[in-house]
């Protein structure tokens, strides 16, 4: 559900829906850095970074995935990717294994421990959110419904990168 703006040039003024698309966009950008600021209250939970978080999102939702097939769902470039995967199994969220199809490739999947911290860590991001908004939940649907148009819009015009595509 891409939405394309019309090019008004530079010198054109905003109209009062882009302002307000504007301020939506910044104030998920600030709820986003908010939580991450918080930290975890619980002493299990083994921070993310926003990055490590995309690659666990991702992993959570397939059994296993070469490492192309998560660059190119997370947006991450295969160099920043590869530096996410050692943190992330550095801390024993995720694991990798040769691909069973060809004994050539690798596979990376969550560990268990990678599932539970996931787990974890969304209950407190969500007892942050709910705690801010005062437990208000009237409106929750429609804004969940909204962002979750937003975020695959945006995954869906995603600038591809240059050259050759990965095998997936």
């Amino acid at each position: 559900m891409a939405v394309t703006q019309p090019d008004r040039g530079c010198d054109a003024a905003p109209s009062t829906s882009d302002l307000r698309w504007a301020e939506l966009a910044d104030l998920v950008l600030i709820i986003a850095r908010e939580i991450q600021f918080r930290g975890y209250a619980d002493e299990r939970a083994v921070p993310l970074s926003q990055s490590e978080g995309m690659v666990m999102r991702y992993l959570l939702g397939v059994p296993a995935a070469p490492s192309s097939r998560i660059a190119a769902a997370t947006g991450l470039q295969r160099t920043n990717l590869s530096a996410v995967l050692r943190g992330l199994e550095g801390k024993g969220l995720v694991e990798r294994h040769a691909n069973p199809d060809d004994g050539r490739g690798v596979t990376v999947q969550a560990t268990e421990h990678g599932k539970n911290n996931y787990a974890l860590v969304r209950r407190e991001w969500g007892t942050a959110v709910s705690t801010a908004a005062d437990g208000e939940s009237a409106d929750l649907d429609a804004a969940l419904g909204l962002l979750r148009a937003v975020e695959a819009g945006l995954a869906s015009a995603r600038p591809q990168p240059s050259g050759p595509r990965p095998a997936m």
